[in-house]
């Protein structure tokens, strides 16, 4: 096959509008010491800073960095999330309060040990990694320091620091937990399941936290809060927990593999699959739920919220459906509860309302199916002498699932593709930090986050020329077949789309090889213009007929959804959401909205995993009164 061609569209660069595109970082000199001692070169570096640190000398310690080194922190120095570039930076960071007191090198491992290694994906950039375990005035934590060498010093290129407890409210795991029982006789005991339930129904307290949500965000946001002692309910408008993945078009899996997906405190058992199918994470969720005893009320929807600023809490109002049986019969009730929580997070997915273009000729359609993504109910299977004619718009990874499931019920589908796509297989996707053999998946998260922005963009824009090396067979296949790929923003691929952008990639699980084999056709290039009684009419007066159409067309941002649900007033003070802010960390999300009480949750499981942790400890943090 010939060679692919990627295409630098306007398309293909775009990123969240108002949101800072991260140039990628130069890669540092490789060590020319081969042969370092990694632990002694570790050790030292450590004493150093920590004599520094103690003494608040913070400008000799600066000089133990680059000249243009990064210090990445959530949460250690400040209650916020940052990324220093450069001495001066740091050191007046620092000059101005530093809760850090005190690094250790972290060596409990063979992977956590100081080690020579590689930086760049293809191995030619080399320097020593250590893990660190961390002391600060409010807790403790862990992190990760990358050094470099530079004329015949080591010095820190990276310092990734990150909290994980806080003094006097440590999470009940272990030596901590529970007795779960108190033994001898104690007039008026009730047993765990009465307690259960007035815990759940909130029969005697109120939540001080508010979760709209019960999907990855809601359910990892309420498992950590509850290790914080932090009270909180998820409600959902659903039926049951995990009916956000079970009511999704009939053969979606996760693209993702299982080591990656893994959630706080209760990971996938060794015998899952390595990609979920989507009624089995339902069922999962649902498990989740009961065997972490989290609060959730389905079938519950907010009437209505305001925010009170004196009082420093919501009064929000909930009209709740349950469903009870007495003798045999079922008994539907609804009612209505008034709730006071101090914060409210929303977590109804990474993105807000569906995007459904508004097009000329909707209402006219005479097929049989026009819809959105979100409400594909999934194809039915034709018989071999009459073929429906499908007709997808949109080329991500819904679309691709979407292609796929018509092709196999026996339809003649064609994806409408109007730009171009950063495709990569699923074997290419992730480097060995997530894998099988891999470390524990809570040392690959200080390992994945502890690289800042312009370092991570550097390192995907190299991984996303691996990949291209890789699929290069499936890239030439398609750009055969006149379906347009491209690199992503910079050339940095998949996950710097995801970041940048939040969409625009398939990470392909079988239906590429379908496009190229001419099993799916593709129309690229063309914008619908007009829905037509029998199928769509494109900007180049071209038509396709369809009997089904579905608009694979993305999602809005998560302020669309923060609108329907609380308004407008709320709407209207929170940031933007998404992208990275001029440091290189996410805007709105996992930190201040712009609204006091108010905070947005959401992204993949692996996202949902760890940034759960950091919304909890800042939530916790202003319970506590550590922070304003």
């Amino acid at each position: 096959m010939g060679e692919a061609i990627y295409t630098t569209t306007s398309s293909s660069q775009r990123i969240e509008a108002g949101s800072t595109n991260i140039q990628a970082c130069p890669w540092p000199a490789t060590a020319k010491d081969q042969s370092v001692d990694a632990a002694a070169t570790a050790d030292k570096i450590i004493e150093s800073f920590n004599r520094a640190l103690e003494s608040k000398d913070y400008e000799s310690l600066t000089h133990l960095f680059v000249e243009d080194g990064y210090w990445r922190d959530h949460l250690a120095l400040s209650w916020s999330l940052r990324t220093l570039q450069g001495r001066h930076k740091i050191r007046d960071f620092l000059a101005k309060g530093c809760s850090l007191t005190k690094v250790d090198v972290d060596a409990s491992s063979d992977f956590r040990k100081p080690q020579l290694t590689g930086f760049a994906p293809a191995g030619n950039v080399k320097g020593i990694s250590l893990y660190t375990r961390i002391a600060t005035q409010h807790g403790s934590g862990r992190g990760v320091i990358r050094l470099v060498e530079t004329d015949n010093q080591w010095k820190i290129w990276i310092f990734f620091s990150t909290l994980e407890e806080l003094k006097s409210h440590e999470e009940p795991l272990g030596p901590r937990r529970p007795n779960g029982v108190q033994h001898g006789a104690t007039p008026g005991r009730t047993n765990w399941l009465d307690r259960r339930r007035e815990e759940e129904n909130f029969s005697d307290q109120e939540p001080v936290v508010l979760i709209i949500g019960a999907g990855q965000g809601g359910l990892t946001a309420a498992a950590r809060l509850k290790m914080l002692n932090v009270p909180s309910l998820v409600i959902d408008r659903n039926d049951s927990i995990g009916d956000n993945w079970r009511k999704r078009y009939h053969q979606l899996v996760l693209h993702d593999p299982v080591w990656y997906d893994h959630m706080p405190y209760l990971e996938f058992p060794e015998w899952w699959p390595i990609y979920t199918p989507k009624d089995k994470l339902a069922d999962w969720f649902d498990a989740y739920a009961k065997l972490l005893e989290l609060n959730v009320w389905t079938r519950s929807e907010i009437t209505s919220s305001s925010w009170d600023d004196a009082a420093k809490q919501w009064t929000v109002t909930i009209q709740r459906t349950t469903t009870t049986t007495k003798d045999g019969q079922q008994e539907t009730t609804t009612e209505t509860r008034t709730l006071h929580p101090k914060h409210i997070i929303q977590a109804t997915g990474h993105s807000g309302k569906k995007h459904l273009p508004a097009l000329p000729g909707m209402d006219a359609f005479q097929g049989d199916l026009l819809c959105h993504s979100s409400d594909f109910p999934g194809a039915q299977q034709q018989q071999p002498d009459r073929k429906k004619r499908a007709v997808v718009v949109g080329a991500c990874n819904s679309s691709h699932d979407i292609c796929q499931d018509y092709y196999e019920h026996g339809y003649d589908v064609t994806m409408v593709q109007r730009s171009s796509t950063c495709v990569v297989s699923a074997a290419a996707v992730l480097s060995p930090i997530y894998a099988e053999t891999g470390p524990p998946v809570q040392d690959a998260d200080v390992w994945f986050w502890g690289w800042p922005s312009a370092v991570f963009k550097a390192i995907q824009a190299d991984v996303c020329q691996l990949q291209a090396q890789h699929d290069v067979d499936i890239h030439s296949g398609l750009a055969k077949a006149g379906f347009g790929l491209d690199n992503g923003v910079d050339g940095g691929g998949l996950f710097i789309k995801y970041f940048q952008r939040g969409g625009g990639y398939y990470i392909d699980v079988g239906t590429s090889q379908l496009i190229i084999d001419g099993k799916i056709k593709v129309k690229h290039g063309q914008e619908v213009t007009v829905v037509t009684e029998r199928g769509l009419k494109f900007a180049d007066g071209t038509e396709l007929e369809a009997d089904e159409v579905v608009f694979a067309t993305g999602y809005e941002n998560m302020r669309t959804q923060a609108r329907a649900i609380l308004g407008d007033e709320l709407a209207d003070r929170v940031g933007d959401i998404w992208g990275w802010d001029d440091e290189g960390e996410f805007r709105g999300i996992w930190r201040d909205s712009g609204h006091p009480g108010f905070w947005f949750h959401g992204g993949n499981l692996a996202l949902c995993r760890y940034y759960s942790r950091i919304l909890a400890l800042q939530i916790k943090a202003k319970l506590e009164g550590l922070s304003q």
